[in-house]
């Protein structure tokens, strides 16, 4: 009978080293968007979450670059998510 190895350290730290990351995420998400636009932006990431990351990206982008100075309200969110959203491709059937 095996015992069970403990994970390499090298696989902790990437761990460790992901989890400081989502954190900083998480902070910095904190401070560009109010209260009501982090609650949208929460429950997009549970219907499509490639589009909340998405639209993370680009805050933390505009934040980065100096585009963004104060936090986003939720109407401002909704713009973004506008713009990033892939337009919807409508499907006309016309019977003869």
């Amino acid at each position: 009978m095996s015992i069970p190895q403990s994970q390499h350290p090298d696989d902790e730290d990437a761990k460790k080293r992901e989890s400081e990351a989502v954190a900083m995420r998480q902070r910095a998400l904190m401070v560009l968007l109010d209260a009501s636009a982090r609650q949208r932006l929460m429950n997009i990431r549970m219907v499509k979450p490639e589009l909340a990351t998405a639209v993370e990206n680009y805050l933390l982008s505009a934040a980065s670059t100096g585009k963004l100075s104060r936090a986003l309200t939720d109407g401002e969110l909704k713009q973004i998510l506008l713009s990033l959203q892939q337009p919807r491709k409508d499907f006309r059937i016309n019977r003869l």
